[in-house]
């Protein structure tokens, strides 16, 4: 499920007023925040590639002053009550690295503040919950951790320079190194997850008072990006056959319902170019290169998770039995090439990486689910 992260903020602040929900607050206020440390390799394009992009932006001197970079992940652990000692060792069993547990380290980061250190850590924002915490939590719950309530990770950085790099070097490298939708800077360590920021009451827009003018308003406030058609459209939806005002969260909704997620509905629809309507959509346009009756290549199109072309017998490695572990053998099989495309337009244009990395995702399931099953054999990304 999509969903714009400003309705979740506002579902978010809904549920914050609720009597049980302030007692959840205040039970979190009283929980602690204890810090794992755990030193990392740093990737080998990290440093050479902060240094192109500051010399793109006419600061390679600052680049030059960067000798080098360690890296360490911090997990941000909230526990509701003190672990014991068997509950401690399962968490950091869970958290070290498997053949470098002495690398873990409580409340004692690997780094050594020093004159010619510069030291940076990002994190998820604290407005809400990480997926990565989400899953954390699970896996803790399901080891009879039931006392740790968030598990957030963060990256730190520490650069070893030669002299103190400029105000604008240090603004460009943390935009370099985190996503600002998603994440923030960590300026120490952090003591809670609690942001201290007041709730917002929901609004109600008064289209039955002033019509479409009251619309194009919150649509400009908000940036819903309602075009016309869609500004008349609401506006009749609620004025004429609902009666009533929208609210602020249901005009969030519906510019979420319009974002297009990967273009699909788009690809089906109308097409009106300068006032004229096309006899086709782009989708029966695509299909006409596949016209019915004709002998073609195909042995997939249009149907299911990927297009696929006739292909030839080949050796491949097969399992010895399909329904439980056994050793790989060599077979003969026709082998038919596939190939399936994923947009991530929304996803991305709100957290590239997120987005990103759900699109290659959706990708590797869409190949291995076709017809009886398929392997994934290369992906390629692609931006325009």
């Amino acid at each position: 499920i999509k969903i714009n992260r400003s309705i979740f903020i506002y579902f978010i602040d809904f549920f914050l007023s609720t009597p049980n929900s302030q007692q959840s607050i205040s039970r979190k206020m009283n929980s602690k925040i204890h810090h794992y440390y755990r030193e990392t390799e740093p990737s080998h394009s990290l440093l050479p590639s902060l240094k192109e992009q500051l010399k793109a932006l006419a600061l390679e001197y600052d680049g030059n002053l960067i000798a080098s970079v360690r890296t360490e992940t911090c997990f941000n652990v909230q526990m509701e009550d003190k672990l014991d000692e068997e509950e401690t060792s399962t968490l950091e069993w869970l958290l070290a690295e498997t053949f470098e547990k002495s690398n873990l380290r409580l409340e004692c980061s690997a780094f050594n503040e020093c004159h010619g250190t510069l030291t940076m850590e990002f994190g998820p924002r604290m407005t809400f919950t990480s997926a990565f915490s989400s899953n954390a939590v699970s896996i803790c719950t399901a080891c009879n951790l039931d006392k740790i309530s968030r598990l957030e990770k963060s990256r730190r950085y520490q650069f070893i320079t030669s002299s103190k790099l400029s105000d604008k070097a240090i603004i460009v490298i943390k935009g370099i190194l985190h996503d600002r939708m998603t994440e923030q800077p960590y300026d120490k360590p952090i003591e809670t997850f609690d942001t201290n920021v007041e709730t917002k009451g929901v609004k109600t827009i008064p289209i039955m008072e002033e019509g479409r003018t009251a619309l194009e308003r919150v649509n400009a406030e908000m940036g819903l990006g309602f075009d016309d058609f869609d500004l008349d459209y609401y506006t009749n939806l609620f004025k004429v056959k609902l009666g009533r005002n929208p609210t602020d969260v249901e005009c969030f909704d519906m510019g979420q319902s319009n974002s297009e997620h990967s273009r699909h509905w788009f690809f089906g629809g109308k097409m009106v170019i300068d006032g004229v309507e096309k006899p086709k959509t782009l989708f029966q346009m695509v299909k006409e290169t596949l016209p019915k009756g004709k002998p073609n290549n195909s042995i997939i199109a249009f149907h299911d998770n990927s297009s696929s072309i006739k292909g030839y017998d080949c050796k491949a490695l097969k399992p010895t039995s399909p329904d439980k572990a056994g050793p790989m053998i060599l077979k003969n099989q026709t082998l038919h090439p596939i190939l399936t495309a994923e947009t991530h337009n929304f996803p991305c244009g709100v957290a590239p990486f997120a987005g990103a990395e759900t699109g290659t995702g959706g990708r590797l399931r869409d190949v291995m689910a076709t017809g009886r099953g398929a392997y994934p054999v290369a992906g390629i990304s692609a931006y325009w």
